[in-house]
């Protein structure tokens, strides 16, 4: 016999925002608040930071306890310590984290989605997240989904503003 909490962790079980929907969210966002974001080029949250930062308007801040400064900005402790409510927080951390960052979100009042990174998937926290009113998008990349509707995307994941179904030779 399965529990709610599986049914709610079953991935087929929650769908994520239309894409339709998902391109309204990105073109209402002002202000991105990067959970987990990593000073370390190599790791994914700096690649896609670099890319928000350069290719959208996108006021973006970075929340790492850990670090000071990521790509020559300031980095902020927790989201309660941030300038302002961000519209989208991003989230780059460990599934075990995920209640803590939600708890964290829920605290301020006006955040709009609460989007988690690929590989992130919870529903239980997905439900609760909706109850209090956010929009949930769940194992999705932030840099992938914008530079799908902004212009064409590369193989390797680099936005080459030009759209066709032919690859470049």
């Amino acid at each position: 016999m399965t529990g709610e909490s599986d049914v709610r962790n079953d991935p087929s079980s929650w769908e994520n925002p239309s894409a339709s929907e998902r391109q309204r969210i990105l073109r209402e966002t002002r202000t991105v608040a990067m959970v987990g974001a990593s000073p370390n080029p190599a790791r994914a949250s700096n690649f896609v930071a670099t890319y928000l930062l350069s290719s959208t308007d996108y006021e973006v801040w970075f929340v790492n306890p850990n670090a000071t400064e990521i790509l020559g900005r300031p980095v902020y402790p927790s989201l309660a310590e941030l300038p302002g409510v961000p519209d989208l927080v991003d989230v780059f951390r460990r599934q075990e984290d995920l209640p803590a960052v939600l708890d964290e979100t829920l605290a301020l009042d006006g955040v709009q989605t609460w989007w988690l990174q690929f590989g992130l998937w919870d529903e239980a926290l997905a439900a609760r997240a909706e109850e209090a009113g956010l929009t949930v998008v769940m194992d999705r990349c932030l840099k992938v989904e914008h530079a799908r509707f902004a212009g064409g995307l590369h193989l390797a994941g680099f936005d080459t503003g030009v759209v066709s179904s032919r690859r470049r030779r």
